[in-house]
């Protein structure tokens, strides 16, 4: 298995090599250009103005500045490319060293009206989408965002695994992805929205009356240029054929503005989706992707090819010289029919080459996280459950110095874990590490342990819970709101895993005893499976009289004044509380 760090930092380094020599070459080209330059004037200025030379000698001096122009671009978009590839690894490197938060996309927008992804950091600064995110466009940062936010049925996951797991180890292929996307529009709402509209689909007849327009305007020319009849015949005409066409005018002015930007995208889009093209894969998603690529048996770049050369003949038509031309025989209408036409016939497949786009960045993004984590396993999936069964389950936000705990839920173990322990003895990010788990597992990402095992789970979270000013919620009162959210959750088809921190906190030990054995069973009644923290002893009476549910505990120990955690999950209710002792420590008289 290839080491990441190193082969990263090999990478880098050969990009960094490979950036300096460009850059030496490019210096070259601009003063080679600078050299042909200068000269070309003079040259030009002798043969025009002074006439002492052939006109043959600036038109040489042309066309070969035109030609190191040619190469200087080819260079600069090597160059480009090659520093874009260059970051890539230096934004790994950043990863594997946890130095990447605050230096990506971190999603914070995706936070909006979702049940648990601020008490999981889904989302936001320092969160698990930082980390994973290595999407460039729009639309593969929402698919990537959706995965996270809605666990995919078990047949997905299991073709998402696959994806992952082939590319995996395809480095240079996920390297071109990046760097082909990192050219592309980032966002790509316009182009979607253009071709998600409707087209005007002009009349056959439409066109077919400008064509012989244009036509009738030739004949007129020729017989005008043989002297057969005058030319004020020909102006007659080009008035008349102007008045028809006017008839459409706002049609075509709607068509030909509104091509400039999706075109411009599409363009730019055309090298990422031909690298797309032109790998084959062996698993099922990766192979169903690129078949969606195919429209009427041609692949995007022959249609985009299609729709530029239409937009090349129509800026052409800007043209001081051309532009008479096209005026009279019609061009810049017939061109517009022509792509009204093309976005009628490939306007949907526009949608479904970004949707493969944002579905091959997201893959990516998830074989990248795996690739860097080579030690995280893709979890096996039962179709048997609740059952949620990790063994060394860690946190991937925690990279150094993590301690890993087991968890057993259903399938003939405990249904209810109470957790109980002190402030800080890791409970809250037991909670977190086994929630964070079952949405990358469901999202078809690698997970943090050493196996995990799961079924097909909803979450239900109560982790970070607020009170709200503007609404008027105590936090009691936002926490039971959120329960009730919970509770409707787990009366679906697929069963709820729930994980209670610190449940009922903010009322009385009596009426918290009472509420939370009564919010537990009801969530067992329906089937679920989940963890309730406290630090309240009285809750961890639960289990004597609540069938499948046990003790766990966190323990601590005071040390010199100072509290000191293993974070290891043990059997049983926790036997000591150093609160007290603490508080006499620091000098509080109690």
């Amino acid at each position: 298995m290839i080491d990441p760090r190193r082969e990263y930092q090999r990478r880098l380094a050969d990009w960094r090599e490979r950036i300096a020599a460009l850059d030496r070459v490019n210096l070259a080209l601009s003063n080679l250009r600078l050299a042909i330059a200068v000269p070309g004037v003079v040259l030009l200025w002798m043969a025009i103005v002074r006439q002492s030379i052939s006109p043959l000698w600036p038109f040489g001096a042309g066309l070969a500045f035109a030609v190191v122009a040619v190469i200087h671009a080819v260079r600069l978009q090597r160059f480009h490319r090659a520093q874009a590839a260059a970051r890539l690894y230096a934004r790994g490197l950043d990863r594997l060293d946890g130095r990447w938060t605050g230096t990506g996309r971190d999603g914070a927008n995706f936070l909006e009206h979702h049940p648990y992804a601020a008490g999981l950091d889904l989302f936001g600064p320092a969160s698990l989408f930082e980390l994973l995110n290595t999407t460039r466009t729009d639309i593969g940062e929402l698919t990537l965002a959706g995965w996270l936010r809605e666990p995919a049925p078990l047949d997905d996951v299991r073709a998402r695994q696959l994806a992952v797991a082939e590319l995996r180890p395809l480095l240079d292929f996920r390297e071109d992805i990046a760097v082909l996307a990192a050219e592309s529009p980032g966002r790509t709402s316009a182009l979607a929205a253009w071709a998600a509209s409707s087209a005007t689909r002009f009349n056959p007849a439409v066109r077919m009356l400008l064509t012989a327009c244009a036509i009738v305007t030739i004949v007129l020319t020729v017989l005008v240029v043989r002297s057969t009849i005058t030319m004020e015949w020909l102006v007659a005409w080009i008035l008349v054929e102007s008045g028809i066409a006017a008839i459409w005018r706002r049609a075509f002015h709607r068509v030909i503005h509104g091509i400039d930007t999706p075109e411009h995208d599409l363009s730019l889009l055309a090298d990422l989706l031909a690298r797309l093209e032109s790998e084959h894969f062996a698993s099922p998603r990766l192979a169903e992707l690129r078949q969606k690529l195919l429209t009427d048996g041609a692949l995007p770049s022959a249609r985009i090819a299609e729709l530029r050369r239409l937009v090349s003949w129509l800026d052409s038509t800007h043209n001081l010289l051309f532009a008479p031309i096209a005026y009279v025989l019609m061009v810049r209408p017939l061109l517009a029919i022509a792509i009204d036409r093309w976005h009628a016939a490939y306007g949907a497949a526009v949608a479904a080459w970004l949707h493969v786009v944002g579905e091959f960045e997201a893959l990516a993004a998830l074989a990248t996280y795996a690739y860097e984590r080579p030690d995280d396993p893709l979890p096996d999936l039962s179709a048997d459950g609740p059952v949620y069964e990790a063994e060394g389950l860690g946190h991937p936000l925690i990279t150094h110095g993590g301690v890993r705990n087991d968890v057993l839920l259903g399938d003939g173990g405990p249904r209810v874990v109470i957790v109980s322990g002190s402030n800080m003895s890791g409970k809250s990010t037991l909670l977190r590490s086994v929630g964070v788990s079952v949405v990358l597992a469901l999202a078809g990402a690698p997970v943090t342990a050493k196996r995990l095992r799961l079924s097909a789970l909803r979450l239900g979270a109560t982790l970070r819970i607020e009170d709200s000013l503007q609404e008027g919620h105590s936090r009691f009162y936002a926490e039971i709101l959120r329960i009730r959210t919970i509770a409707e959750t787990a009366r679906g088809a697929t069963p709820l895993l729930f994980l209670l921190d610190e449940i009922l906190h903010g009322t009385n030990s009596h009426d918290r005893r009472i509420g939370a054995e009564g919010i537990v069973r009801a969530l067992t009644a329906l089937g679920a499976v989940g963890l309730v923290t406290t630090h309240d002893l009285a809750l961890t009476e639960l289990p004597a009289s609540l069938d499948g549910a046990v003790n766990r505990h966190f323990e601590d120990r005071l040390v010199g004044g100072k509290m000191v955690f293993d974070y290891r999950m043990r059997p049983g209710v926790v036997e000591h509380s150093n609160a007290l002792a603490l508080m006499r420590a620091i000098g509080l008289d109690v």
